[in-house]
């Protein structure tokens, strides 16, 4: 199921291994992510996957908010980094997630083919940070 969120195995094995793997299970399993330590204080959503037959029902929401309330006192911040996709940057600002930082030309140069994400060909990887203090209301 990773590669729905990944769909380059190699991409998944650089940082598999070395992240915490989460599974919501619904009768079967709903979602899947990955969690890895960057540093002392921040954490970074490696990938997230919803199973297509169940996308757009609240299980990836479910499971985001489930890894802040983990997380919280563990590291600093999250961060995520995702392709320009609207939906997608959308889906993490609603759960307080915010712009932090972007790396051009990420999947160019990091992939060996053209990935296309919600029909858009993605170019740079752009990185949103939720900050894990007491003023921030969880959801």
């Amino acid at each position: 199921m990773l590669l729905l969120g990944d769909e380059q195995e190699s991409m998944i094995d650089r940082y598999l291994e070395r992240g915490d793997m989460f599974v919501l299970e619904d009768n079967g399993v709903k979602a899947v992510c990955v969690v890895t330590r960057e540093s002392r204080d921040v954490c970074e959503l490696k990938n997230l996957a919803v199973a297509p037959e169940v996308q757009r029902q609240g299980y990836g929401r479910k499971l985001v908010n489930y890894l802040i309330g983990h997380y919280w006192g563990k590291c600093s911040r999250i961060i995520v980094g995702t392709g320009e996709v609207p939906d997608i940057l959308a889906f993490y600002e609603s759960l307080g997630f915010e712009y932090s930082h972007r790396v051009r030309d990420f999947f160019t140069e990091n992939y060996d083919h053209p990935i296309v994400d919600h029909g858009v060909l993605l170019k740079d990887m752009v990185y949103l940070k939720h900050e894990m203090d007491s003023e921030k209301a969880q959801d």
